[in-house]
């Protein structure tokens, strides 16, 4: 495994822990952090003895986003001359940023977020693209990207609106205000409100061992089955899964998931 610097990796009985590690610069993400993020969650769609991955942040903010170290790097292309190679850098910045992000998605494993306090600008791109999203009572969520004359091109706009009301990410997205902790719970964005990040952490652990007790080939099928319906249309989707199960229904995991429920047991899965 990679030596991360600006990230915590602990890996235990199929699950994952995984945790920004910037907590001096409120674990803003910088562009060494972003390339490690990325390389991460691939080394993690890429590792049989992972089953489920559990994304916190240390200190005292889950994630504030972009280091604004980074977007001065982006603002120094204002001194390329021509405006074609100028836009060209900012494209290629753009799409490497938004490339991070969509590893989180495109992994195979089921991600959960264990959010406290501020969750600004890129951390909501961070959580949109996650499975399920956990947090504690003091957290908040912000598009920041506006009181900071952008416009947000990570994710948020994209993932958030199938997320939650397309008119409540409109509010969010024009105004830039915080969402709480409560709205976030009554929205659906997020699936519990923790009273501290220690309850939090140990509750999402809980859920996490329990998905990393099932089928990890079911597990894998599953999160790309839901990922494809969140884009197509239900006959697409039907069709789809149709194919998946002729070619992986028969497996071993079937048989022993049968056999544990017939044996009132947990099941145990091969990696």
């Amino acid at each position: 495994m990679e030596d991360y610097k600006h990230f915590l990796i602990d890996i235990d009985q199929g699950v994952a822990k995984v945790s920004f590690n910037r907590p001096e610069k409120a674990n803003a993400l910088h562009e060494a952090a972003w390339i490690e993020m990325g390389n991460l969650f691939r080394f993690l769609d890429e590792s049989p003895e992972v089953r489920v991955v559990v994304l916190s942040g240390e200190g005292k903010h889950f994630c504030a986003g972009i280091d604004l170290e980074l977007l001065m790097d982006i603002g120094q292309f204002t001194q390329i001359d021509c405006g074609g190679k100028r836009a060209e850098k900012v494209l290629s910045t753009v799409k490497m940023l938004q490339e991070k992000i969509n590893a989180i998605e495109q992994c195979r494993k089921p991600v959960l977020a264990a959010i406290h306090r501020g969750c600004i600008g890129g951390g909501v791109d961070i959580i949109s693209a996650c499975d399920m999203r956990y947090c504690t009572e003091d957290a908040y969520f912000t598009i920041k990207e506006v009181d900071m004359g952008l416009v947000a091109d990570l994710g948020t706009l994209q993932r958030l609106p199938k997320l939650i009301s397309p008119g409540l990410v409109s509010e969010l997205a024009y105004t830039g205000r915080k969402l709480t902790a409560g709205e976030a719970e009554q929205t659906g964005l997020s699936n519990k409100v923790y009273q501290n990040k220690e309850d939090m952490l140990k509750g999402v652990l809980e859920i996490a061992q329990i998905i990393a007790q099932k089928s990890p080939l079911v597990v894998r099928g599953t999160k790309q089955t839901l990922l494809h319906s969140r884009d197509h249309a239900v006959g697409e989707g039907l069709d789809r899964i149709a194919l998946w199960n002729a070619a992986m229904l028969l497996s071993n995991d079937l048989q022993e998931a049968f056999m544990a429920s017939m044996q009132k047991r947990v099941g145990v899965f091969e990696d």
